[in-house]
């Protein structure tokens, strides 16, 4: 991708820091990775401006605030009404992505519930959604593999940097 940002071991570095330790100061990140206060103040700033650092959330573990029902939802649109169903869903807060795919189902929808019944239940709501005309469940029994970005990270800036 031509436009995509480059990225060095430092850059890696700093990135897989940040991602154990968001709260680490400047100071703290200067001191373990080796450089100057400035040279990470200005490779953070790069990372944000480019957009490849998108802010610095907790990482919130939603199964011990009591949602350990999780589901992804493949939903067949009427492809007129693509971008209302979009923004119903946005207003759900259990709704946790929606991504627009190909194949049978236009969407994808990642749901957190505290129950199955629960689950039913916005899954009703989002068939009254109109556009809706079909859906399908899959269960997610348990998530060996959490969401993450920095190995592809730290794979780029090795092959970079040889």
């Amino acid at each position: 991708c031509p436009m995509a940002t480059k990225l060095d071991a430092l850059d890696s570095a700093l990135l897989s820091m940040l991602a154990a330790e968001p709260r680490l100061p400047i100071l703290e990140l200067a001191s373990r990775l080796k450089v100057a206060r400035n040279t990470v103040q200005a490779r953070m700033k790069r990372l944000e401006e480019s957009g490849v650092v998108r802010g610095y959330p907790p990482n919130i573990n939603l199964a011990e605030l009591g949602f350990a029902v999780h589901a992804f939802v493949g939903i067949e649109t009427d492809q007129n009404k693509m971008d209302a169903i979009i923004e119903a869903l946005r207003d759900y807060p259990h709704v946790l992505e929606v991504h627009a795919t190909t194949g049978r189902a236009d969407l994808l929808v990642r749901i957190a519930a505290q129950t199955q019944q629960e689950l039913l239940g916005i899954i009703q709501q989002v068939h009254r959604i109109d556009g809706v005309k079909h859906s399908e469940t899959m269960l997610a029994m348990a998530t060996p593999v959490e969401y993450r970005s920095l190995p592809l990270v730290q794979q780029l800036a090795q092959h970079r940097t040889k």
